[in-house]
């Protein structure tokens, strides 16, 4: 993974999408969630949310704020793909920590960051819980890469995961 990758966006596509938004406070939301899209490896770059604060008049603080308190935004550069374990009530009593504990060892991975993800050191796969995704009808519950998935068994979830990494190979030759 080239460290170039892991910088801020330009200043000047970060001035581009704060002006394209509404100019209030209540825009940050949107500004992170365009900013993050933009972003090669999917995540908000201190230097990014420093420089979206002062272009907004606000306290870093503020934009911090924000950008830890909804589960979407990334501040860890994250993986090709995405795969999003339910944590809440319902997936936790069906089996979401199977689910994790499955897919962690199909990446060779023992166990998450204290936040609760894993990112593969190639940057091709990131894993997390998530606190719900309100599908508790249901669970157990994952998202690959947007996709919800329900009822799924730790071993469709891996086998998922191991068609991704095949289809990926096929795709680079």
């Amino acid at each position: 993974m080239s460290s170039a990758q892991e910088k801020a966006l330009p200043r000047e596509q970060v001035d581009e999408v704060i002006a394209q938004v509404n100019r209030n406070t209540g825009d940050v939301l949107s500004i992170l969630e365009r900013l993050q899209g933009m972003h090669p490896l999917k995540y908000l770059p201190q230097d990014t949310l420093e420089y979206v604060a002062k272009r907004k008049g606000l306290a870093p603080s503020q934009i911090y704020s924000v950008a830890t308190f909804y589960s979407f935004f990334n501040l860890r550069p994250q993986g090709r793909h995405g795969v999003m374990v339910c944590a809440g009530t319902a997936c936790h009593t069906r089996g979401a920590k199977q689910l994790m504990d499955g897919i962690l060892s199909e990446v060779g991975a023992a166990g998450t960051d204290a936040d609760g993800s894993y990112t593969t050191p190639d940057q091709w796969l990131t894993v997390r819980t998530v606190a719900c995704v309100g599908q508790c009808a249901m669970a157990p519950v994952a998202l690959v890469d947007g996709e919800i998935l329900g009822r799924i068994s730790d071993l469709h979830l891996r086998r998922i995961v191991r068609d991704l990494l095949e289809e990926d190979k096929q795709n680079e030759n």
